[in-house]
């Protein structure tokens, strides 16, 4: 597939300054390639930002591609044990070459912060001192790489 790869990581930084979180950002910036409306792609991915409602837990933007990915190549039959395992080597590898380049794809070790750091449920305010902290912006920049690798075949199936 001839993906644009500046075109959809510009389009996933675009989404995430204007106020959307890590996975729907991700998720938004291919949602086009799937005819998904973005009103829907946004409710989709929305759950997955701060690493699972905001948990902490695996990065949103790891989740978007993991949605991603159930779109390409998940199983639609309750009994394809080969096609969940096509699937799920697919997204290992896509969360392995993120943890290569990021050092991790669980969102506390990203913002290293301890396991016990306390996560209130309201987000951060979108400051300049926010996107100059954090490297969420980073990691959905570097996601939105990893899937348009993945869906030129430098990835997975």
């Amino acid at each position: 597939m001839n993906i644009d790869v500046n075109q959809r990581v510009e389009r996933a930084r675009a989404f995430f300054l204007s106020g959307f979180n890590c996975s729907q950002s991700v998720f938004l910036a291919f949602a086009d390639l799937y005819d998904i409306p973005q009103s829907q792609a946004a409710r989709l991915s929305a759950s997955f930002g701060g690493g699972v409602g905001r948990l902490r837990e695996m990065c949103g933007a790891c989740s978007a591609m993991a949605l991603l990915e159930g779109l390409q190549s998940g199983a639609t039959e309750a009994e394809d044990a080969e096609g969940k395992q096509a699937n799920y080597k697919n997204v290992q590898a896509l969360l392995h070459h993120f943890a290569e380049q990021n050092g991790s794809y669980i969102c506390r070790e990203l913002l290293q912060l301890r396991k016990d750091a306390p996560t209130p449920p309201a987000p951060d305010a979108r400051t300049a001192e926010y996107y100059r902290q954090r490297p969420c912006l980073r990691m959905v920049e570097s996601a939105t790489r990893i899937y348009c690798e993945r869906l030129q075949g430098a990835l997975g199936n």
